[in-house]
Formats: structure tokens, C-alpha cells, sequence
């Protein structure tokens, strides 16, 4: 596939375009966390929270009563439990100064995530789930053994395949010019916070919201709780939270680290550690990378209004009805003179 540009109008492979990299790289070094004045045993226990969360969701999808499982306000209410934790978390034990949330992006971010629940969520259900629900029944495809297997293996199956066509989604659209316009506002974000994962252009949270999931009967609890464990992962992977998990957790999951590297300013560095939340993908498609970024942003860290986030993926075409009007306003003007 092409190299795509670090600009959305950079052409491919342009050796402007490395050397902006290059230039970049050097003012915005990928560096580790501050380690702080912090005892072993309040980093032990700090690093422990991601996982304990982890485990309490799944608990609760897995022994709570069917009244509570099967109900889509269950599942709302969960997750809006795990954002509001999580950003709970972040003063109390704040990874980079830089990244203290402020009002305009608290209320950025509210509006996205108000954004995804409702009309994004209306799209991918009517454009979407229910098109291929329909497909399903037409085509007689049933997995009714599915449904009767333990509910750790449905959930877990969920997650992979949710991730899985997530995971090919970003990578394609770091790689294609037209898909990358979708996706860049989201690698505008300055800074990374809770909800910034929710943070992005229409178009590109409609395509990463898609999954076959509806092709397979699993029980409605175990979509439930695999939705759930990939919102724990994705929050505290987008948080300012000084938690580095223990390896049994970071082998198979996305942290900050994983992600923060992948928000990097210099492109290239962004061209890694695709996966959302199972970094296990990445680790076994070669496109795992170790490291991680304080400084985050693209295009010299401009920060994208809400509008200009919505406008980005049209830049080029903008561009170009300018650049006709231009020429055809010439003639006129010389006209004129």
C-alpha cells in the first residue's frame, strides 16, 4: 500500500513528507512516563486498576441476573460507569501534565460520545446490523452451538471478532488516502483523555463501528460483556492515567503506552500498534511496536475544531472548487483591467 502523507494533502512518498517526519521526530521525542515519587507498592496497586476493572465488568455480565444482562440500558449504563471512572482517575493519578483535561475538551469529548451513542449508533444499526441480520436469515445461517458454549469463550469471541475487523479498518485507513481523510481528525486530538477514543469524523466512527458479530447467535450477555471489556481497554488505553498494567494484562491488551505511540506526531511512528484494544493482533501480524509518546497530534499539533473534524475528509475537494473558482474568476478580472 501507499505511504500516506503526514498532511492530508502531502503527495504519497513525497520526500517532503520524510522529511517532516524526520523533523518532527526530533522536536516531539517519544519519551517514557514520569516515574514520579511514587512507592513499589502505589505503582504495584496503581498498575493493578485496569485489570481489576476488567475482571469486576466481566463478573458482573457473567453472574448478575438475566433481568440486568439482556437489557441495551445495562449495557449504557456500564459503560458510562467506565468512562466516568476512569476520568475520575485521571487527576488522582495523572501521567502527563500536558494532558490535563480541561473544559473545551471535556465538552469536546461529551459531544462525541453523546454523538456515538445516538446517531452513530442509529446508523450502524439501520445501515448496518440490521441489513445483516436480514442476510443471515435469508441465507439460513444459524450457529445455534454458539449460544450453548461457556459464556467466557462467547465473550471472548466477541471481543476477537470485533477487534479483528477493527483492527484491518485502522490499518487500511492509515494506508489509503481517501480512508485516512476519515480517520486523521482522530490523530488531531492534542492531548489523550478517557473518552478521547469516541473522539473523531462521522464517517470513520460509522466504518470502525462495523463488525460481523450479527452473523453468529451468541447469547445477548455475552455481546454484551465482550462491547464492555473492549470499552475498559479502549478508555484506559486513550486515558491520562499513569497505569502500567502487569504483562499478563499488557501482552494481550492495548495500553497507553501501545496507543499513545500510535498518536505520535511524527507519521510514520502512528503506522503501528493498530489495534484498539487486543494488542495481540498487532503482536502476531508484525505490526506491533514498543514505546510511547507524551507529545501527540499531527500537522505541527493543530488542533481540529468540531466543525473541521466534521469538513476534514472534503479538504481536498474544497480545495479544488476554490482553486476552479480561482481560475475562472482570471479571465474575468483580466478582462476587467
Amino acid at each position: 500500500m501507499d505511504r500516506m502523507p503526514a498532511s492530508a494533502t502531502a503527495p504519497h512518498g513525497d520526500a517532503r513528507a520524510s522529511a517532516g517526519d524526520a523533523s518532527a521526530a526530533a522536536a516531539y521525542p517519544i519519551v517514557p512516563s514520569d516515574s514520579g515519587e511514587w512507592s513499589p507498592l502505589k505503582t504495584r496497586l496503581v498498575n493493578l486498576i485496569p485489570p481489576a476493572i476488567l475482571v469486576a465488568v466481566v463478573a458482573f455480565w457473567w453472574l448478575a441476573p438475566a433481568a440486568l444482562t439482556n437489557s441495551p440500558l445495562t449495557l449504557l449504563v456500564v459503560t458510562s460507569v467506565v468512562a466516568l471512572l476512569v476520568l475520575g482517575l485521571e487527576p488522582l493519578f495523572e501521567r502527563h501534565p500536558g494532558w490535563r483535561l480541561t473544559w473545551r475538551e471535556f465538552l469536546t469529548d461529551l459531544f462525541y460520545v453523546v454523538l456515538s451513542a445516538t446517531a452513530i449508533a442509529w446508523a450502524t444499526q439501520t445501515l448496518a446490523e440490521a441489513p445483516l441480520g436480514a442476510l443471515k436469515a435469508s441465507l439460513g445461517i444459524a450457529t445455534p452451538w454458539l449460544a450453548r458454549a461457556p459464556f467466557l469463550l462467547q465473550a471472548a469471541l466477541v471481543v476477537f471478532l470485533i477487534e479483528f475487523g477493527q483492527y484491518w479498518m485502522h490499518r487500511v485507513m492509515h494506508n489509503w488516502t481517501p480512508l485516512w481523510l476519515t480517520h486523521a481528525p482522530h490523530h488531531h486530538l492534542t492531548q489523550l483523555n478517557a473518552m478521547k477514543g469516541a473522539v473523531g469524523n462521522p464517517i470513520e466512527l460509522f466504518l470502525i463501528s462495523l463488525s460481523v458479530v450479527a452473523l453468529f447467535d451468541f447469547e445477548t450477555r455475552a455481546v454484551f460483556c465482550g462491547i464492555s471489556v473492549l470499552t475498559v481497554v479502549s478508555t484506559f488505553a486513550h486515558a491520562n492515567v499513569r497505569a502500567d498494567p502487569p504483562a499478563f494484562y499488557a501482552f494481550f491488551f492495548t495500553t497507553i503506552r501501545n496507543h499513545s505511540l500510535h498518536h505520535s506526531v511524527p507519521y510514520e511512528d502512528t503506522r503501528c500498534n493498530y489495534a484498539n484494544s487486543l494488542i495481540l493482533i498487532d503482536r502476531a501480524l508484525g505490526t506491533y511496536r514498543e514505546g510511547e509518546a507524551a507529545i501527540v497530534g499531527q500537522d505541527e499539533r493543530r488542533r481540529l475544531s468540531i466543525p473541521e473534524q466534521f469538513a476534514f475528509p472534503f479538504q481536498p475537494l474544497i480545495e479544488r472548487m476554490k482553486q476552479a473558482r480561482k481560475v475562472a474568476a482570471a479571465p474575468a478580472s483580466n478582462a476587467a483591467g
